[in-house]
């Protein structure tokens, strides 16, 4: 496992994926090709969700999904950071995902890559955040994430899209 990477719980016993890499810096302009090109690695490759054991695999459109799609595209700031920032840790997010709830796919173009409808998945990670001035690390931001899951014409669920962010506002991991 990524010594970058680790899972730990919080007070109340749910996982936090803390990432404490930043490898795709700045707040206001993502380099979304990089993030691309870094999402590639991970076609082929297929997680379990531990509480449900199910097979969530990476096909080749998931990198451009992610890179083009309408939530990346109206991200700002912060959560733009740490939505790039959290492909680092897919396979563990994955691992550690919650609430499980299905959906119909409504859209025509879908018909056949989400021909029996749409998973969301909750999952939480952690970002660090260094002084400006001294470069230390001051504590961890919490985020929640939703993992958009395709379940397709050929039976298996596929990674589509990581989406609605959200910056936690409970305390943050201190150091």
């Amino acid at each position: 496992m990524d010594k970058r990477i680790n899972i730990i719980s919080d007070s109340v016993g749910k996982q936090i994926v803390v990432i404490t890499d930043i490898r795709f810096q700045g707040k206001r302009n993502i380099n979304w090709e990089e993030v691309e090109k870094y999402l590639k690695e991970y076609i082929g490759n297929c997680y379990e969700v531990v509480k449900t054991a199910d097979q969530i695999f990476i096909s080749s459109d998931f990198p451009g999904e992610l890179k083009g799609s309408k939530d990346t595209r109206r991200l700002l700031g912060a959560n733009a950071k740490a939505k790039a920032n959290a492909t680092q840790g897919i396979p563990m997010l994955l691992q550690c995902a919650t609430n499980r709830r299905w959906q119909e796919n409504y859209k025509g173009k879908h018909n056949v890559d989400a021909k029996y409808g749409w998973y969301r998945f909750t999952t939480r990670f952690a970002l660090p955040v260094y002084d400006s001035n001294t470069g230390e690390l001051e504590r961890f931001n919490i985020f929640r994430i939703e993992m958009l899951i395709r379940h397709a014409t050929d039976g298996n669920l596929y990674l589509y899209d990581m989406v609605n962010i959200k910056k936690e506002t409970s305390t943050p991991l201190e150091q």
